[in-house]
């Protein structure tokens, strides 16, 4: 018994996402954990069970399983193994332009297992293709986020069907904050009819953070993406967030990320 979890980092942040065949030496895995990244298994075949966070999980293609950061699991896999892995760091979700794969991947947060109808062929079809466009030289961007939001789309799809999609109002928290975003906790428990306190404990709940840090996440993603992408100021930036000023946008910029933002555009060069 080791004196702490191992904690496993398979990709580095600047790649952000990882789509490959599911590795058969890995059937049988010691209790580990992941560093800020979550997997998306898929098995096609295979047996045994899949220990995740004190609950074994049959393994009974096809499904999927899906494993959050920091959650500890292990592999017991008794039969040769056929599937696919997606992993996928916080750096992709923070540079992608679609917002709708963060969305997605909110609904899903209670799931762990997701059966998959046996005469659905279109999932193995995605998992192939966007394995194939991994390797490319020039990766196409546009067409791995499609390919993701597609798996996920279908994801979300079974989890309803099998009960297990997360559609409480921190769903729609979220989807708030993609479409108007604002450092205001009470303007947004104003719109989704509750308070303050109650949409805290929720985010506690879910996210394990506070309301104001769920916001800052998403207002240090947008910064960043405005930073990357435009040619905007500072100061442009900090108005259309509706700071108050420069220096105080500076100022919370940097609390988060260790960086001014003048600083991370540079690095960007």
């Amino acid at each position: 018994m080791n004196d702490s979890i191992s904690t496993y980092n398979k990709i580095n942040a600047e790649v952000g996402i990882k789509i490959e065949p599911f590795d058969v030496t890995k059937r049988y895995t010691k209790p580990h954990k992941h560093n800020k990244y979550l997997e998306i298994i898929y098995f096609i075949k295979g047996s045994g069970f899949h220990h995740l966070d004190m609950e074994s999980h049959s393994i009974e293609p096809p499904l999927l399983f899906i494993v959050k950061k920091d959650e500890v699991h292990h592999w017991e896999i008794t039969t040769k193994p056929k599937g696919y892995v997606i992993i996928i760091k916080e750096s992709f979700l923070e540079k992608t332009l679609d917002k709708y794969i963060n969305t997605q991947l909110i609904k899903l947060n209670n799931c762990q297992k997701i059966m998959v109808d046996e005469g659905d062929k279109s999932l193995n079809a995605l998992f192939k293709s966007l394995c194939w466009e991994m390797k490319q030289a020039n990766l196409n961007q546009e067409a791995v986020e499609g390919g993701v939001k597609a798996i996920l789309s279908k994801m979300v799809r079974y989890a309803t069907l099998q009960g297990g999609e997360n559609t409480d109002k921190t769903v729609q928290f979220v989807n708030l904050l993609s479409e108007n975003l604002k450092n205001n906790v009470s303007f947004y428990a104003e719109i989704l009819n509750t308070t303050s306190q109650n949409l805290n404990a929720l985010c506690h709940k879910v996210f394990n953070k506070t309301a104001s840090d769920v916001i800052a996440e998403h207002i240090i993603v947008e910064v960043k993406r405005q930073l990357a992408y435009t040619n905007k100021s500072i100061s442009d930036i900090a108005y259309d967030l509706e700071f108050k000023d420069s220096s105080h946008f500076t100022k919370y910029f940097k609390r988060y990320t260790q960086l001014t933002p003048l600083q991370y555009r540079k690095d960007l060069v």
